[in-house]
């Protein structure tokens, strides 16, 4: 069983459908139980990283996702909460990955950054498991996470940012499976099954 995290800043109905065309068991939930007691967790994101932070703490999972031993996938704005922080901003993160999450400068990048974009794997990771460089997945957000030592991809936007992270059982993804086609529900039954 998965459970897809519902804390009002995400767009769940993707998810499901994409974890429905996989034919896998989940649920959508915000409450702590159900997810304890799932097999694997999805933290969808949207929109501003504050914002998401805040609605975590509201609907208090913060700690939980933070001391989780289940395997949790990240997508968009559920992976840059993964982070110690945010430039210029007082909001602290989970503190999975080292770093702090930048917003795209708009005079040097495309600012939100959307559309297909490819990817460069960096390192070996089971997410892409039949996915090779040169992939393209979907991308929309103005915010990210610069490269570090946990980075899987990469992705560009005239400025290199971690298109995906892992370490444990946290995994990251910056761009959007359920809305990149073949490849995104690849990468998505890769965690599922992994």
């Amino acid at each position: 069983m998965i459970a897809v995290i519902d804390y009002g800043v995400s767009n769940v109905e993707a998810i499901a459908k994409a974890l429905e065309s996989l034919n896998v068991e989940f649920v959508i939930t915000s409450h702590e139980y159900d997810i304890l007691k799932s097999d694997k967790v999805i933290l969808p994101g949207e929109g501003e990283i504050g914002t998401a932070i805040k609605k975590l703490h509201k609907n208090n999972l913060f700690t939980m996702l933070r001391v989780c031993r289940k395997p949790i996938l990240g997508i968009n704005t559920g992976m840059q909460v993964f982070a110690d922080n945010v430039k210029g901003a007082n909001i602290s993160g989970l503190g999975i990955f080292p770093g702090t999450v930048e917003k795209f400068n708009s005079e040097i990048s495309n600012s939100p950054f959307t559309g297909l974009s490819t990817i460069t794997i960096k390192t070996q990771s089971k997410l892409f498991k039949g996915i090779q460089s040169g992939e393209k997945f979907y991308f929309n957000h103005s915010y990210y996470l610069p490269i570090n030592i946990y980075t899987t991809s990469a992705a560009e936007n005239k400025t290199s940012f971690a298109a995906s992270v892992e370490t444990g059982n946290y995994f990251g993804v910056q761009f959007h499976p359920e809305e990149s086609g073949e490849a995104g529900l690849l990468l998505l039954k890769n965690f599922i099954e992994g």
